[in-house]
């Protein structure tokens, strides 16, 4: 009942299947042709909030971090148009601020700033309440801080030319991970949150073919079902229902970054979640039996160890310890790719221009409210003016996707993985598409991940897996099991 059920849902919400954005990796063999059998489970657990030198920017002899000066400190520095200079900064804590940096749409083109990379400071003082320190996202951690992501980053296969996948926050750039496109989305408003890419998403391509996958999450799965027992097409009702709400400020405050699960980026029905929504838990309960499905999407507890001001990241550091832990020492290790990246870069500086992308469709970039008649704008503004403003401090910006967003840790973890291999190929949210289109013989979702690099050089498949025995790796800072998740 459930399968018919989801299939009527895919039926119902994707307008056209995929294939207009380009043919398969082999147009000889059938679409869900096997071309990678040594690889049989590929998870990805894609953290929040921080760029490749927040983090990564410190590592030594390995990849290109923080430029540094005759000193030996890092040499980044970025200016108030006053003069006032906020260099970067070693962070005194693992905890972060609450607030501070901030990735918006507006915030992060102003950081990008034609490619100067000098906007972070000034994009805390122009788009964040008054008070706000334009310090924080000059701030990085160091292997003290986080020594498991270190030593991983030292072992396996680093990309530190992983880039988000456009200069904006979590729910457009998760959106790109599952479908190729932010299909217009620029902000993390959840009544926006409404409609659904022509050719679908990964999770619709890999169902057609009979290709195993799960979302894991921390979301409680009564109130997941609750909210779609009437299915999909009721669920994006009472989203554009609470448009209503999109010109109350405090409404506005209450909803913006209000994740659930990464599949929820886009309307999911109940069959969906009943199939293929389960909680880290069982997870965990299936890297130990070796039963992960083909594809995997681990997200953390949003609310507490994602790594997303002002949260610890010595929590986010043990959820993701345990998870790769867990992976190396199951039974299924031997056929696992993990990826360990991170959804966008939080507002924290990254020196590295973002370089141009290919626009994933011929759908904007938009806000409906902003994107509303000038008239209609004139008309609410003596009510609703407060609202309007602070939804341009957010969402204003270029109106495509034609650049990739900043830098983010990534590292690729397998077997298979080659030993001292630093790749430096441009990639992106949808490489992870790419990857599984190359595993699978699927045709793209749209142009931006028919034109994507794979991190498959990452990999020697032809001879004895590298690290078939699982590598020693430095235990995190706060231990998984110490404190209360």
């Amino acid at each position: 009942m459930w399968t018919r059920l989801e299939r009527r849902e895919i039926d119902r919400l994707r307008s056209s299947p995929p294939g207009a954005a380009g043919a398969r990796p082999r147009p000889d063999l059938p679409a869900g042709t096997d071309l990678l059998p040594q690889i049989q489970h590929i998870v990805v657990l894609m953290m929040e909030n921080h760029s490749y030198d927040n983090y990564l920017g410190m590592l030594a002899g390995r990849g290109e971090g923080l430029p540094l000066g005759p000193d030996g400190a890092p040499s980044a520095v970025n200016l108030l148009p006053n003069g006032q200079a906020f260099p970067a900064h070693h962070m005194t804590s693992t905890t972060q601020a609450s607030g501070n940096p901030t990735q918006t749409w507006h915030a992060s083109h102003l950081q990008y700033d034609d490619g100067a990379c000098d906007g972070f400071a000034r994009s805390v003082a122009q788009t964040l309440p008054a008070g706000a320190d334009p310090g924080v996202p000059m701030g990085y951690w160091t292997e003290r801080d986080l020594p498991f992501y270190y030593g991983l980053a030292q072992t396996f296969p680093l990309a530190d030319h992983w880039f988000c996948s456009c200069l904006g926050p979590t729910f457009p750039n998760r959106r790109f991970l599952i479908s190729g496109t932010a299909h217009g989305l620029i902000d993390d408003l959840a009544w926006d949150v409404v409609d659904y890419p022509e050719a679908g998403t990964i999770f619709d391509t890999l169902t057609d073919h009979g290709i195993s996958w799960v979302n894991y999450h921390n979301v409680n799965p009564t109130l997941v079902l609750l909210r779609r027992l009437l299915g999909g097409r009721v669920l994006t009702v009472a989203r554009r229902l609470a448009q209503v709400g999109q010109w109350l400020t405090p409404v506005l405050d209450r909803v913006i970054g209000n994740k659930s699960f990464t599949a929820d980026v886009y309307p999911l029905g109940l069959a969906r979640c009943i199939l293929h929504l389960r909680t880290d838990k069982q997870f965990f309960a299936d890297a130990d039996a070796g039963t992960l499905p083909s594809v995997s999407i681990v997200d953390p507890d949003f609310g507490e160890f994602s790594e997303e001001d002002p949260q610890d990241i010595s929590k986010g550091e043990s959820f993701a310890s345990e998870v790769i832990s867990r992976l190396m020492h199951g039974p299924a290790w031997r056929q696992t790719l993990l990826i360990w990246l991170y959804d966008e870069h939080g507002g924290y500086y990254d020196h590295v221009p973002p370089p141009a992308a290919v626009a994933p469709d011929d759908v904007p970039a938009h806000n409906y409210q902003l994107d509303s008649p000038s008239w209609l704008r004139t008309l609410l503004r003596p009510v609703f003016g407060s609202a309007l403003a602070e939804l341009a401090n957010i969402d204003t910006g270029p109106p495509d996707y034609t650049r990739y967003g900043f830098r983010v840790p990534a590292v690729i973890v397998s077997p298979y993985a080659r030993r001292d291999y630093v790749c430096t190929t441009t990639l992106d949210h949808t490489s992870i598409l790419k990857l599984i289109e190359q595993k699978w013989n699927l045709p793209p979702l749209t142009r931006r991940d028919a034109a994507a690099a794979s991190p498959l050089d990452a990999l020697d498949l032809d001879g004895e897996p590298p690290f078939a025995t699982p590598p020693a790796l430095p235990a995190p800072s706060l231990p998984w099991g110490s404190w209360t998740p």
